[in-house]
Parts: structure tokens; sequence; C-alpha cells
């Protein structure tokens, strides 16, 4: 959906046993997670110890000429970040990942996700003579691993001291000078899967479709809780921090619209998962009408999925601009809006004179899904039937997806689904229940979080967060 909910990020490193030009590699890797992150993008590379790197504002494509590839240099381990900001501004010290030199070596971290409890170790870090750059919780976990780092024997050991310190969503990948670790919070909430290339290299990234874009095979997905360690003496795995029999509780709407159709989180395909949620919504919202349209790009695989349930033909409703990037990316809601205009538009061969199921999968504000419906009755759409593939949200996100307030949720708004249909001007509206959402992924290998649609939230949330309280102008407060 173009009024859809932000993700914050999608990280990717890749561990080799020799010298190359892996800037380039990680850059093929971010290319292919850009839809995670559209505001700014970074590389860093180890070069036996010596880290060099490079990041700045925009997309991978724009930061990234063959000239600043060329200057990173090469190397046998590196990372890369593509962010939308969902704790921490627009700042360049912001932009990962992020690199600290400290006395017992040189660090990069690149983190996706979001922690709970930041602010208490920031104060913690300050009191203590810590000096922090940037805002975002990212750089309180780089320092934590740092601190911790110093009264520890190695890395591994720091990881698992700063994993029982924070608290939340998070899903790293960390470059030392001799060894590549990633893990994951105890919950799972973002997905981080493993993958090696042809030639041997060990790639971490966010979604398997960045592994696609390196020619990298998907490996496994990291457990939650999982320390995983690449360096020279091989691959090993610390389990200290895993729940057990527990299979987590990762977000689903990484199924629903996060992640690309062509990615596989924890053993499912993520457009087969799409279309199984357009169908259990087929079967729970039927209507009678001439065709199924959806709205791209994460709608349409849910729309065939209707289409196939319900019998009713599938169309081509709406022709989407993909060189103006995703809508949800842009700052404010102004910019949005703009960009919705110049993204999407109708085919009005399709629709008109016909009734139409419109399938998305997102209602967040409402203003862009009442504009679609209007430009669908104004092509000559006889009725306009909204279908949703995710329940209404109803509930604030702390784990890393920007949903921080209830009072721009129509949801939230409107108790009932009759309602919203009246104020997005449809003449019904339907939204998959959460007992069909956990059905979607069915034989994944996680459990998930749906917090966001019923407040039930895996762990304890703060009461009264102050987001972005670093980037707030005095008169804010």
């Amino acid at each position: 959906m173009f009024n859809s909910i932000h993700e914050e990020c999608g990280v990717f490193g890749i561990f080799d046993s020799k010298i190359s030009d892996l800037a380039n590699t990680v850059y093929s890797g971010l290319h292919a997670l850009q839809h995670r992150g559209q505001e700014s993008c970074g590389i860093a590379v180890n070069n036996d110890g010596v880290f060099s790197h490079y990041k700045g504002d925009g997309l991978v494509s724009e930061v990234f000429t063959p000239e600043k590839l060329e200057s990173i240099g090469p190397g046998n381990i590196a990372l890369g970040h593509v962010r939308y900001s969902t704790t921490g501004g627009k700042n360049i010290n912001n932009i990962q990942p992020l690199v600290i030199r400290h006395i017992k070596g040189n660090l990069a971290l690149s983190h996706n996700g979001n922690l709970t409890n930041s602010d208490e170790i920031r104060k913690k870090i300050e009191l203590s003579g810590g000096i922090f750059h940037g805002t975002s919780d990212t750089e309180t976990i780089a320092y934590s691993l740092v601190e911790d780092r110093l009264t520890s024997g190695s890395t591994c050991e720091a990881v698992e001291k700063t994993m029982n310190k924070i608290k939340g969503a998070y899903s790293c990948v960390l470059m030392t000078a001799t060894a590549m670790i990633a893990f994951r919070d105890p919950f799972g909430f973002r997905p981080l899967c493993i993958g090696e290339t042809p030639g041997g290299a060990y790639c971490v990234a966010s979604e398997s479709c960045a592994l696609d874009a390196v020619g990298a095979k998907l490996l496994r997905d990291i457990m939650p809780g999982e320390i995983v360690v690449f360096s020279k003496e091989g691959t090993r795995s610390i389990t200290s921090h895993c729940a057990g029999k527990d299979k987590g509780s990762m977000c689903v709407f990484e199924y629903i619209y996060f992640a690309r159709p062509d990615s596989v989180i924890n053993g499912v395909s993520v457009h087969h998962a799409r279309m199984r949620a357009g169908a259990l919504l087929a079967k729970e919202h039927p209507v009678e009408a001439d065709i199924v349209i959806g709205v791209p790009d994460s709608g349409l695989d849910a729309a065939l999925g209707y289409s196939r349930e319900s019998g009713i033909p599938y169309g081509i409703g709406f022709i989407k601009n993909k060189y103006t990037g995703r809508s949800f990316i842009q700052p404010s809601q102004t910019s949005r809006e703009d960009t919705v205009r110049l993204k999407l538009n109708v085919i009005k061969e399709t629709v008109n004179g016909k009734k139409v199921i419109m399938i998305d999968d997102s209602i967040v504000r409402g203003t862009t899904c009442a504009r679609i419906v209007s430009l669908l009755r104004d092509a000559g759409a006889k009725e306009v039937h909204v279908r949703v593939s995710a329940p209404p949200f109803r509930y604030p996100c702390y784990f890393g997806t920007d949903i921080d307030s209830k009072e721009n949720l129509i949801a939230c708004k409107y108790e009932k689904a009759g309602e919203i249909a009246k104020a997005i001007g449809a003449d019904s509206l339907g939204y998959l229940s959460v007992k069909s959402t956990h059905k979607i992924a069915e034989n994944a290998d996680s459990g998930f979080c749906d917090a966001c649609f019923t407040g039930r939230y895996p762990l304890p949330v703060p009461e009264n967060p102050a987001k972005n309280k670093y980037d707030t102008k005095i008169g804010g407060f």
C-alpha cells in the first residue's frame, strides 16, 4: 500500500577467506534490499584489520558510483546497510554501517530493528563519560558492544554480554578485524538468513533475495537468539540466548508487506504466503463482483490468491511508475501523497462498468486508499469493494515498524469496518482476521508477532516512549 507502514532497514554482510572486491558484491546485495529502506545507505570493508567505508543519503545506485565503490578498496569482510529511520532522524551520523575504532580494535555494525530500552542504556553510557554522535538506537548497541569488549576476552563474549542488556528487535551483522558476527534477538522479530557463494564466501542478509542477487545459495535462517561467527577458523553457532523450543515472534508483516515476494523466510515463500492470505480473505469476505485487482506491489499476490479461491477473474487494474520509489519512504505525508499521484494510474478498460474487488495489504491512515477508490470510480467502476490482506492496525509497534501512535490510524477512529468503508468511499470493506493471519505462512519455522493488530506484545514495552527525542526542538518537550 502506498500509504502503508514503514520498516526500518536491510542489512547485508559477506565473509571471504581471500581479499577481493567485496564492495561490488555488497552493492548488489543492497540493491536487492532497496525496498527495505531508501533514505540512506552505506558500505564498510575490512582489509586485514584496516576499515574503509562510504555512506550517504539516497538510493544505492545514487550513493555508490563506480568511482566511490573503487575508492572503498578490496577486503575479505564487508558490511552494507539500507535505511529508513524509525528511531533517530535523518542525520549523517545515523547512516550505517556504524564504524567505531577503540583500544581493542575496529568494529562496524549494521542493524535492523528497534530497541525498547535504548534510552536507559544510552543514559548509563553517557553518565560514565560516553559521547554519542548520532541519535539512533544502533549507536547504543555499538557502544554497548565496545563497553563489553573492553572487559571481555573476545568479541563473541562481548556480544553475549550486550545481548543480556539490550531489549527489543535487533537483527545485526558485526564486523571486526578478523571475523563477521551475525546475531538476532531472542524473539526473532526481524529476519536474518545465511547463504554461501559458489566460491565459498558466506553471506548474511535480511532477505534471501539479496543472496540470489550475489549468486549465493540460501543455507538457513539464523535462529532467534542465535549468534553465528564467521572467521578463518570456520563457522560456529552460539545458542546461549536461544529460547529452546520457542519459535520466536517474527513480525508477520514481513510476509504481508515488507519482504520482496521472491524471498523465502523461515522456509516459506513470501509470494505463496501472500497468495494464501488472499485465498483466506476470499473465504472470510466473499462478494459478488466482475473482477479482482491488486494495488501494487504486495497487493498483487493477494489479489491472485483471492481470484483463484473465489473464481472471479483476476485483472491488472493499475500501472505503477517504477521510477519514483516507494511512497512510504517519503518523510512527510504531503510528499507521500504527491508521490502516489505520480506512481499510480488506472487501466480504465479493466474496471469500466464493472463491480471491482480491490485487494490491498493494509489501510493505515485511509487517505491514500480513499484516493485510489476515487480513481477507480473516475475510471468507470460500478462498485468498489475493498479487501485487505491484514487485520486493522490498532496499536503502536515498538520493534522496528513505524506505527508509533493511534491518532492517525483509521481503525482507531472508526470501530466498525462499515464506517471505514464509508470514510474511504468503498461499497464494502473486509479485513483478514487475526486467526487467518497466523495461517498465511503455515509450516513456517517461526511464531509471529501480531501486537499491532491485537495489543499483545511479546515483551514489556515503554509506557511513554519519546520518539526521536534527540532530534526534537526544545519547544517540543
